[in-house]
């Protein structure tokens, strides 16, 4: 199985995902948004496949600090917003070969990759 984990190394919740599949053998790429940046057809896929609700990180301090016009753009262009700022793409991402997970819940993993 190929897996493909889209994150920043420091985030704790990439953390406990990158644990969870070293602990279950499970091998995957790790994309760094911050020394790679972030792809906006990926990203765009994302969203047509989650929904900009599930993929938008909102509840982060990225997007508190965001301006008016910035916000309207989370809207507008939501994936062109996340690609200028990945801190704002909710993390971890995992695609793998059934399909894509967004955010690190254990019992999701386990149903998907187990």
């Amino acid at each position: 199985m190929t897996i493909a984990l889209y994150g920043i190394p420091n985030c704790d919740t990439v953390k406990k995902a990158r644990t969870w599949l070293d602990g279950r053998g499970l091998a995957y790429t790790f994309h760094d948004y911050k020394k790679e940046g972030a792809d906006a057809g990926k990203v765009a896929g994302w969203i047509a496949a989650k929904g900009v609700d599930t993929v938008l990180n909102r509840r982060g301090t990225t997007f508190r600090k965001l301006s008016d016009a910035e916000r309207a753009q989370a809207d507008s262009d939501p994936a062109g917003l996340m690609v200028s700022q990945p801190s704002l793409i909710k993390r971890p991402v995992a695609e793998h070969p059934g399909g894509l997970l967004v955010g690190f819940d254990v019992a999701e993993w386990e149903r998907a990759l187990g």
